[in-house]
């Protein structure tokens, strides 16, 4: 049985058995859903389908979401990227366009793969899809990206968490940005321990991110939270392909989160009792979009 609670486990079964991490969580899916190795893969496959479609429909849109707090950001850096104005360069503006799209589509009620949640959809596709559009990689490498970032995603579930409400902004985003960046290493080539030094490195400098949804909502600050998110994956990811390493371990990484995560009051946890959520604009943006109430 291929079995793992730790990234320290990911990259020893790796290591041991000569497989990419991408292969040892698909092994393990295939073992824990008692399914063929072919389902599983259909299964991530349709995922990745779900994604790209929403990249496409959110850069293509100018459309509002109901609150009206955002929409059409994607179709605006599209168009700077178009016109060869992005100061950032094309991969990091994609990836950031690519996960407003995806973003925007989930404020819209759309289609979109939580990954690893509603509120951080975009970071793992945005940075993805940039990736692959910058080097040509396959959408066989786009899975195995997505098998990586799963696996990165179960091991912070079980040793820290994934919810805003439980541990902030940075059980979020910060996870996601991890996924991402770990992702983002598999389908450059990159060790399983390359991988892990992305993760960690993504996520430490993400620790402690409040969660703090202007009227409760999906929306802001998160839309554009998630264009960051991708970028810092990107950069993460480019960071460990140099060599360069955390010097904190990943695990270490994951287990501070969840002590931040218990340390952090309740107000910056999703409950927009705090933080962007009470500043005076906020304030007046709630009251407008709940009717006072």
């Amino acid at each position: 049985m291929i079995r793992f609670s730790r990234i320290s486990d990911l990259v020893r079964l790796a290591d041991e058995h000569e497989l990419s991490l991408a292969e040892v969580v698909w092994r393990h899916e295939t073992e824990r859903s008692q399914r063929t190795p072919e389902e599983v893969w259909a299964t991530m496959a349709e995922s990745l389908k779900v994604m790209r479609g929403a990249a496409v429909l959110g850069l293509s849109s100018r459309d509002k979401s109901f609150s009206g707090l955002v929409g059409g950001d994607a179709n605006r850096l599209a168009a700077r990227l178009d016109d060869g104005k992005c100061l950032t360069g094309p991969v990091a503006a994609k990836a950031a366009a690519y996960a407003l799209a995806v973003s925007e589509v989930n404020a819209g009620m759309g289609k979109i793969v939580a990954c690893p949640t509603a509120g951080s959809c975009g970071i793992v596709p945005g940075a993805m899809l940039a990736a692959a559009d910058a080097c040509g990689f396959s959408d066989e490498a786009l899975i195995r990206g997505l098998f990586t970032a799963a696996g990165i995603g179960l091991v912070i579930a079980e040793n820290a968490s994934i919810s805003g409400a439980f541990g902030g902004c940075q059980a979020e985003c910060g996870s996601a940005a991890a996924m991402a960046a770990a992702a983002v290493v598999e389908m450059a080539g990159g060790t399983p321990a390359q991988s892990a030094e992305a993760l960690a490195l993504a996520m430490k400098n993400l620790l402690g991110l409040a969660c703090d949804p202007v009227a409760g909502l999906v929306e802001v600050p998160c839309v554009k939270r998630n264009a960051f998110g991708a970028v810092h994956a990107l950069l993460a990811a480019e960071m460990a392909l140099a060599g360069i390493t955390s010097v904190i371990p990943a695990d270490e990484v994951i287990d501070a989160m969840h002590q931040i995560g218990l340390s952090m009051p309740r107000a910056l946890k999703e409950t927009s009792e705090g933080g962007l959520a009470k500043t005076p604009t906020a304030i007046k943006l709630t009251e407008k979009i709940l009717g006072g109430k």
